[in-house]
């Protein structure tokens, strides 16, 4: 006893059996996250060490390059890149995508301890090893301006109100803050005053150092009471400042005030982020690997209005960047085609039976082994993607074929005068290994993309893994619930309709036409031999021709800007080139919706000569050229601003490693052991 017999004689059972798999699978597509394209980015660690006062040479020879050669020996290392500017040395160790990132960082973190003994005695702390989400990038930037308030303020309401706000969101890794600016007390002294009055730097770092604390003081007893007392060491305001004593001999009191200048100002004054030339505070959503973006993104807006709402100030909030847009919108065309193909499926069905109740049955075996195959990427760790969805797609066509070859033969017995049950029962019994065999091979045709290595085959496992479970799961629907289908769902000693006789002369002559046809071809059988590699000659010809990439750039309606300034130039000459080019995209790209620039850049390498822009545009539906297009326009100008060198970037579509969606399509190191050459 077969399967379908056992469905035919157990239909409570069958029915059930279906029901619980799609149970399953509603309950692992609550599970699931969503995001744009797999996860397919390789385990990278980053080690930081900070050695104040030292120079970028220094940092490099005596702190980035003993750590880079120890890192060096450790196994599975796809590439080693670090930077040292002052006072920091940053390497970044990207791994292959094969590699563990716990066992990747315990690696980095042993050989690491190991060169410790040989960095200096006086660096700050040891070296700090982190492990770093490659696929790290935003998904929401925020904009906070305001007419009133300054960058202090702005930066203060950033930190304490919304970001405390957005962090508390499920799966938000972290709010990083763009544009901000701590509050500190910024001394300037003046030379000539310290000679006057004979005071040297050390004397007033040594008065810093030993009035600006804060300690315990121990309690104070009594017969029925004690109390904690409190020393108020810790220097707070300007006065408090101006009023330390750096110096106190016969001659009088030097007070701080007297040989410099105190002020509250921001704590580094070399950076700035700016919105439509005018100064904000950025604020980006980073998720956590493997989090749902829509989730976030919903949660997101939601206590955005809540802010908005109930904030009384002139803070002003702009959404600039929503990388959620382009998940929805690539799951809202998903949904029209399964739509589509849905509709499709069934009047190809029904102009073939010419039958209503057979023509509507591919409504629920679809369902079943497409719901059922949520569960199966739950398990796998797979998140609902435009890859995966992608194959839900292809296996809509998939799954449908055994369903059909099932009601075929059943439909077939049925009109050779068989009752409906005992049609079923010849039919899905007589059919049962083919169905088996043909949704195996289905399976296996996909299956091998498993065993791919590197970057694409982590990018298209789920793709394929996907199809082979959904064809798999619609074998077993179709063994059990359709024959179960096809007896509870035909009338019976119902006859053909009208439009089954209107059409049957043209199937039959469809039918002898194909059978003439085949008769004939057999005869000069040979000429099949011809066609194969004719066919396959032509293959080679066309495919050769044709141009080869990962991924088509897809239409962002946003470009980005790299600035890179001449070794040496200062924060306001940056900032300088920076406005001639944001007021060029202002006033020359009709299309722009906004433009940001931030000086220094982002991720840079710790110097002010650097700047990063970005130009966003309107929806692709409200312009006429093309984001390429605008790019291309946009290069051609940008020699004419010849302070910095700077270049369009636009982002990848699929991306890997740190970074690589803003990176150039094509890149390239110069090394050299003697940089003097």
């Amino acid at each position: 006893m077969n399967i379908s017999e056992l469905s035919l004689k157990r239909p409570i059972l069958a029915t059930v059996m279906n029901i619980l798999i799609i149970l399953f699978g509603i309950v692992g597509y609550s599970f699931l996250a969503v995001r744009e394209y797999p996860a397919v980015d390789p385990p990278v660690v980053n080690v930081r060490t900070s050695y104040s006062g030292a120079n970028s040479e220094i940092i490099e020879s005596q702190i980035t390059e003993p750590l880079e050669k120890a890192i060096n020996g450790i196994p599975g290392i796809r590439s080693i890149s670090s930077s040292s500017s002052n006072g920091n040395s940053n390497i970044t160790v990207e791994f292959n995508v094969s590699e563990d990132l716990e066992a990747a960082a315990n690696d980095v973190r042993d050989k690491v301890s190991q060169a410790v003994r040989n960095l200096p005695q006086d660096v700050d702390a040891p070296p700090v090893v982190s492990k770093s989400d490659a696929n790290s990038d935003f998904i929401i930037m925020l904009a906070v301006q305001s007419q009133t308030k300054g960058l202090l303020e702005l930066s203060e309401y950033a930190e304490n109100v919304l970001q405390e706000r957005f962090q508390t969101i499920s799966e938000v890794s972290a709010v990083n803050i763009f544009g901000q600016k701590r509050p500190s007390m910024r001394i300037w002294i003046d030379p000539d005053k310290l000679n006057a009055f004979n005071v040297t730097f050390s004397d007033i770092r040594t008065a810093l150092n030993t009035e600006n604390v804060e300690i315990p003081s121990g309690k104070i007893y009594g017969d029925k009471t004690e109390l904690t007392i409190k020393a108020l060491g810790r220097l707070t305001t300007e006065k408090d400042f101006r009023d330390l004593i750096i110096r106190q001999t016969a001659g009088g009191i030097v007070r701080l005030s007297d040989v410099a200048y105190v002020e509250i100002g921001p704590e580094n004054d070399e950076y700035s982020w700016r919105l439509n030339g005018v100064n904000a505070v950025g604020m980006a959503i980073i998720p956590q690997p493997g989090a749902n973006y829509i989730k976030i993104a919903d949660e997101f807006y939601k206590r955005l209005a809540e802010i908005q709402k109930t904030e009384k100030g002139d803070f002003m909030m702009t959404t600039l960047i929503d990388q959620t847009k382009n998940v929805r919108a690539s799951i809202k065309e998903v949904e029209e085609t399964l739509l589509i193909s849905f509709s499709l499926v069934v009047l190809v069905i029904f102009f073939f039976f010419r039958n209503w109740l057979i023509a509507i049955r591919p409504l629920i075996d679809i369902p079943i082994s497409l719901v059922a195959t949520f569960f199966i990427m739950y398990i796998s760790g797979f998140s609902i993607n435009v890859l995966t969805l992608l194959g839900i797609v292809l296996a809509t066509g998939l799954v449908v074929d055994d369903g059909i070859v099932v009601t075929e033969n059943i439909f077939r017995k049925l009109e050779g005068g068989l009752p409906i049950r005992k049609a079923a029962l010849e039919g899905s019994k007589e059919i049962f290994f083919a169905v088996l065999s043909t949704s195996i091979t289905l399976a296996v045709v996909f299956l091998p993309v498993i065993f791919l290595q590197g970057f694409v085959g982590s990018l298209f496992r789920e793709f394929g893994i996907v199809v082979a479970a959904a064809v798999l799961i619609s074998a077993f629907v179709s063994l059990t619930i359709t024959p179960v289908l096809n007896v509870y769902l035909n009338k019976k000693d119902a006859g053909h309709g009208k439009f089954y006789e209107m059409t049957e002369p043209f199937f039959k002559g469809m039918e002898n036409g194909y059978k003439n046809l085949l008769g004939a071809f057999l005869k000069v059988r040979w000429l099949a031999w011809v066609i194969v590699i004719a066919c396959m000659g032509l293959i080679y010809w066309i495919g050769s021709g044709l141009q080869s990439e990962l991924a088509p750039l897809e239409d962002r309606s946003s470009i980005r800007f790299q600035m890179s300034g001449p070794e040496g130039a200062s924060y306001g000459y940056m900032v300088e080139t920076g406005d001639m080019l944001l007021n060029y995209l202002t006033d020359s790209v009709p299309e722009k919706d906004f433009v940001f620039a931030a000086v220094p850049g982002f991720g840079g390498s710790g110097g002010v000569n650097g700047g990063t822009l970005r130009i966003k545009l309107v929806e692709p539906n409200e312009r006429t050229r093309s984001q390429s297009e605008i790019a291309k326009a946009i290069g051609k100008k940008l020699p004419s601003i010849n302070n910095a060198r700077i270049f369009p970037v636009e982002e990848q579509t699929i991306s890997v490693g740190l970074g690589s969606r803003g990176s150039l399509p094509v890149q390239f190191i110069l090394q050299n052991l003697d940089f003097e050459k």
